[in-house]
């Protein structure tokens, strides 16, 4: 795509509807069930866009000819597609083959040295997201994790300290706008604090207008005085700001006046995805809905399951007055001068990050590597020994969609030890299958537990009662096992029992490479 397909003003002959359209961005693949490949969900698409020119796609779930359908798309158009994506963890969390980086906690934990990790984790953001035709990130989450228990924050949050999550959101923004690639702030004002997940419920934040601007509203000005040129909204009631006790996304006291006349922001504010109950469920439809976020003060509505309804229930508002023209020409000021910056200028080209695929793994390594903690533990548990016989056993408490059967965890063992018993319990797993896994330990010189409790939308938040149970029995007959959350350190507190405890803050494939590495080399200088 040339630089010069977006002019300066829009045209002048551009419909109501037409405007409309582009408050819209419309979801292209999946990884929620019925899963779809971006490639299988062009043809989708595509008759969305003849229907209404929406302003944008949200990529999920793509692959090898991702690039190609962006760009398929892109040539239908008259006005370019902005293409936005959750890519928290690196493009490789909606691409498959680019790089996968660990929760963005994990750079929290490499000290001193996380705030360059953090700028060169946003150069190579922006390299991958040009290389597929991805313009904004979804990121990064400026939510301070306040609450060790939030089932749907937690480690996606840089941080517990607000201070080091503001200082962390300033780096990605800063280094990530200069190399060319769109960042946005969420969940504003802070989804850290809450204790329950906005997919599938509307939290309430109780938190004092004090509290709130000591801490969750911090990052937030970080990231908007770094020129960051969107925030998402948190489907997240805050009863201190706004005593309707309806969501942010809802709120004109919170958009308004506290987002834009308070905080001095002027860019896009975006919804979070309008398929999410804590706004969805509180209305009759999608229609009326949509309707409602954007006199509250959005601009731009993501992620809607009937778009081109949406777009013509919006237009017979401003016949009947329920929505202003100057609502509409407001928001889509704001969005034509975002799609302004990414079409009209070529990205910063003097990036420390490169290309090179490979130099971008060796950096999601080094994080993965750095985060990993020791809790408790010492001699003689730990290093372990690659001669001596091992019993690994994973126990997850949901799986998604698309996930592999086995974890990488399992190979990484396999090609370290000498000999391996691996055994994984998941939400199915019956009775026999933990028995089965218990004789593994029986038999074995080394016992690992290893456990995956993370946050992830629409899916359940921490161990099993079953698999606690596990633990627990394991535990009291092997002293010496060695105990691995593969995400949330929290997760560990349920076992006081458990002599040697390790954190690696995420269970992305090198987070559990980095696992293996430390129970083998890492362990012994930790311990030492």
């Amino acid at each position: 795509m040339t630089s010069d397909r977006l002019a300066p003003e829009p045209p002048a002959t551009l419909s109501l509807r037409e405007k409309i359209a582009q408050l819209i961005f419309v979801r292209i693949g999946s990884n929620m069930p019925p899963v779809r490949r971006v490639e299988q969900d062009e043809e989708r698409v595509a008759k969305l866009l003849e229907e209404s020119p929406f302003g944008g796609v949200l990529l999920f779930n793509g692959g090898d000819e991702t690039k190609l359908v962006l760009e398929r798309l892109q040539q239908r158009m008259s006005i370019p597609l902005l293409v936005a994506s959750d890519i928290e963890r690196g493009v490789g969390q909606q691409v498959k083959g680019f790089t996968l980086f660990p929760h963005a906690m994990a750079f929290d934990k490499l000290g001193t040295g996380g705030v360059r990790a953090v700028e060169d984790f946003a150069r190579a953001l922006a390299v991958e997201s040009r290389e597929v035709g991805i313009h904004i990130a979804f990121g990064p989450v400026a939510d301070v994790s306040t609450n060790p228990a939030n089932p749907i924050i937690n480690t996606r949050a840089f941080s517990d300290s607000t201070a080091r999550a503001a200082e962390l959101t300033r780096a990605y923004v800063t280094a990530g706008e200069a190399a060319g690639l769109r960042t946005t702030a969420k969940h504003f004002p802070g989804h850290g604090s809450t204790d329950r997940d906005s997919h599938d419920s509307l939290p309430i934040a109780n938190r004092s207008t004090a509290e709130l601007s000591a801490c969750e509203l911090v990052p937030f000005q970080a990231a908007i005085d770094a020129g960051c040129p969107l925030v998402m909204t948190a489907h997240v009631g805050f009863p201190a700001l706004d005593a309707s006790g309806v969501p942010a996304t809802l709120s004109p006291i919170i958009l308004i006046d506290l987002l834009r006349k308070q905080m001095g922001f002027d860019g896009v504010v975006c919804s979070d995805s309008l398929l999410m109950a804590g706004v969805r469920a509180l209305f009759e439809n999608e229609e009326d809905m949509s309707l409602a976020v954007l006199n509250a003060g959005v601009d731009l509505l993501l992620d809607l399951a009937e778009p081109v309804r949406v777009v013509d229930h919006l237009c017979q508002c401003v016949e009947s007055g329920q929505l202003k023209t100057s609502r509409v020409d407001e928001g889509f000021a704001r969005v034509w001068a975002l799609k302004q910056s990414v079409f009209a200028s070529p990205p910063a080209s003097n990036l420390t990050a490169t290309s090179d695929r490979i130099q971008i793994g060796k950096l999601a390594k080094l994080v993965a590597a750095e985060a990993i903690e020791l809790f408790r533990g010492g001699p003689p548990a730990l290093p372990l020994v690659p001669e001596k016989s091992l019993a690994a056993i994973l126990l997850k408490p949901f799986e998604t969609a698309i996930e592999p059967a086995e974890q990488p965890l399992a190979d990484e063992l396999r090609k370290r030890f000498r000999n391996v018993a691996y055994a994984q319990l998941g939400p199915r797993s019956e009775a026999p299958t933990y028995e089965a896994a218990a004789d593994l330990a029986r038999g074995a010189d080394q016992l690992l537990l290893a456990i995956i409790v993370r946050p992830a939308a629409w899916h359940s938040f921490g161990l099993r009662p079953q698999q606690k149970e596990l633990i627990h029995r394991l535990l009291g007959l092997y002293p010496s096992a060695t105990l691995a959350s593969l995400g949330v350190p929290h997760a560990l507190d349920d076992f006081p029992e458990a002599a040697t405890c390790i954190c690696t803050y995420s269970d992305v494939p090198v987070s559990q490479q980095a696992l293996v590495e430390f129970l083998l080399q890492e362990g012994k200088a930790a311990v030492g």
